[in-house]
């Protein structure tokens, strides 16, 4: 007899062996149905799986993450299968799933169009209309290597080759197509509903630009048609919000192929900035950092001491001066620790805390570019504590009660932490490794966090905490992290004098809120739709006179509202007020004051608020405080 054990406690048993499928449907004819796959503990299986031991089984559906995860990597091998039927010539390479949806490489000699794609994804619908069986065998990998040469899948016959010869593999077949794959699918194609594919982009084969372009189709895979819509409508209002678009339309900034992957700030998009850079100095100084800068070129050497140069060196641009060779600097680290070298320190002197607006340089490729949010230059609000094991979990308390308020100044209330803990490749004692990750937790708990762990993802030289915030679409954002890492302080030789007399190494931890400020303001124009709240907005009044009796008004206007501290623009056009008021309200303005004749006469002004609220006429007094208040509350 087999035991199954179901997710509720019960237990059903079974004379032999039995597959998912069997148990689903001595469940329930609608589980039965609904079945796309089954886990066994952690392992996700096909519904086909054969059970031959007693063992845990939860049966997987559609509204289960597992399930929308089969689901999308089903719907890559639909797509293939599509591509085949409509291109026989095309060749298959590799499809996996990724955020949201799925995409597939092809090897084709033209570029996929786009009626190619509407073409495609009809055929992938009439595909899965057929409720065609998906079915799974084995083959050793000699076998499976022979097979697809033999059918002119040479990609694939690559892929398979790299793979150890004692190894078998597992294929997919449906209806005429047949792919390599680990799985697990859905039992067959009609569980296939709710797709879109979305665009073709160029990607090397295998991420090599010596190698081959390859045709890559994205695509996206729900569970429900809902589902879908709302993505899709996700999607056209995250094309709204684009920053690029935003940036170019509001005259913030622009990019110039001049100088690839640096950004060319213009004068309001610099005033965003240094509200953003300054907001940020006063966080370093109100909470205990020293702010410190750094230069931009180090010697190489340094950079192979610290193990920058075994990793990062492709990302790395180099210079050489008299014979000797330097690199632009990707972070800020190794320059923070030799700031910290500079005279005794003592146990009394810890925690130090360094803060720098330091600019870093990587040699990004060119198809990772993507507006002000993957660049080759960039400005971290990065920071480095220097502290004892025992100040780890404070310090980590300290730091996630500033980063909550940092985020909410901002606008956003959302925040998911991680925690990456030991990999399996790593330094250091497993009682050291203890400690880091509980005094991560702790500080963690202490601040009142939910968190996942993620085993295995931290640094090999130790653990980090990553806080990733959601947007106004739900969309994450990766910013702020803070690591554990006693490995660099040993390898550049930093110490401190404890109360023993003796010297000792700190924990370096390195932290940062915003991470790159081009990408935070980037993250900042998508997230307001490039209505900034008036605290960052780089234009936060204009003054529009009705006719040219008011200008003399207006200008003194603009000159008591200047010294008040705001951001004033004076528009005195020969225009009508309409017009002028239409084309100021496009620039996403928080207030326009508008002045006739009556407002001149009165002192005052008329008022109308972003969204085009009529807020009527007040004194000058009155508006002053109401957009004083508005900054203040940073709403």
């Amino acid at each position: 007899m087999i035991q199954i054990t179901l997710p509720d406690g019960s237990k059903r048993e079974f004379p032999g062996p039995v597959t998912v499928a069997e148990v689903a449907a001595s469940i329930g004819t609608g589980l039965a149905k609904a079945a796309l796959a089954g886990k066994i503990g952690d392992k996700v299986v096909d519904t086909s799986h054969t059970i031959t031991a007693d063992s845990p089984l939860s049966i997987v559906t559609a509204k289960d993450a597992d399930g929308l995860e089969v689901i999308r990597h089903s719907t890559a091998h639909l797509l293939a299968y599509a591509v085949k039927e409509l291109f026989p010539d095309a060749q298959v390479t590799i499809g996996p799933v990724i955020e949201n949806g799925f995409y597939y490489d092809f090897s084709y000699k033209r570029p996929f169009t786009p009626e190619d794609l509407a073409a495609i994804e009809k055929r992938m619908s009439e595909l899965a209309a057929k409720d065609e069986p998906v079915v799974r065998r084995v083959l050793p990998r000699d076998e499976a290597v022979a097979y697809f040469k033999g059918i002119g899948e040479h990609y694939k016959a690559e892929i398979i080759a790299s793979i150890p010869s004692n190894e078998d593999v597992s294929l997919y077949r449906e209806g005429n197509f047949e792919d390599l794959c680990r799985g697990p699918h859905v039992p067959s194609t009609g569980k296939l509903k709710f797709f879109k594919l979305m665009k073709v982009a160029g990607a090397y084969w295998r991420g090599d630009h010596r190698n081959e372009m390859m045709q890559r189709v994205y695509g996206t895979a729900w569970a429900s048609k809902d589902d879908l819509q709302q993505y899709l409508t996700m999607l056209e209002e995250a094309e709204k919000r684009d920053h690029r678009r935003l940036g170019k339309e509001l005259d913030l900034f622009h990019i110039d192929e001049h100088s690839p992957g640096t950004v060319f700030w213009h004068p309001k998009g610099w005033t965003v900035w240094q509200e953003v850079e300054q907001y940020m100095r006063r966080v370093y100084r109100d909470n205990g950092y020293q702010e410190v800068k750094g230069p931009q070129i180090l010697d190489q050497g340094l950079w192979e001491k610290t193990g920058h140069w075994d990793k990062y060196r492709e990302n790395m641009f180099t210079t050489e001066s008299e014979k000797r060779d330097y690199a632009l600097k990707p972070m800020n680290c190794p320059g923070h620790i030799l700031i910290f070298k500079q005279g005794i320190k003592s146990y009394r002197d810890l925690p130090l805390r360094f803060g720098e607006f330091g600019q870093c340089h990587r040699n990004e490729p060119t198809g990772g570019l993507h507006g002000i949010m993957r660049v080759r230059a960039f400005t971290q609000d990065d920071g480095h504590i220097f502290c004892t094991e025992d100040q780890i979990q404070s310090e980590v308390i300290a730091f996630t009660t500033l980063l909550q308020k940092v985020y909410r100044d901002f606008g956003f209330k959302d925040i998911i932490y991680k925690l990456s803990t030991r990999p399996e490749k790593r330094i250091g004692s497993e009682e050291s490794w203890d400690r880091a990750e509980n005094a991560l937790a702790e500080g963690l708990r202490a601040s009142g966090c939910d968190f996942e762990y993620l085993p295995g993802e931290g640094a090999f030289y130790g653990p980090k905490i990553e806080y990733t915030l959601k947007d106004a679409l739900g969309r994450p954002w990766q910013c702020g992290t803070i690591q554990v890492d006693p490995n660099m302080p040993e390898r550049l030789d930093a110490e401190f004098v404890g109360e023993d007399g003796v010297r000792h190494r700190p924990i370096m931890l390195h932290r940062a809120i915003v991470g790159s400020l081009e990408r935070f303001i980037g993250i900042l124009i998508e997230q307001h739709a490039g209505a900034l709240p008036t605290w960052l907005a780089p234009v936060q009044v204009s003054v529009l006179n009705i006719t040219d009796s008011q200008a003399d008004y207006c200008r003194d206007l603009v000159k008591t509202l200047e010294n008040q501290g705001l951001r004033v623009q004076l528009d005195l056009r020969n225009e009508k007020i309409t017009y002028k008021i239409r084309e100021h309200s496009m620039q996403k303005l928080p207030y326009i004051l508008v002045v006739g004749d009556k407002e001149k006469a009165a002192g005052a002004v008329a008022v109308r608020a972003r969204g085009n609220k009529d807020l009527g006429v007040m004194s000058v007094e009155d508006f002053v405080q109401t957009i004083a208040s508005d900054i203040a509350s940073k709403a």
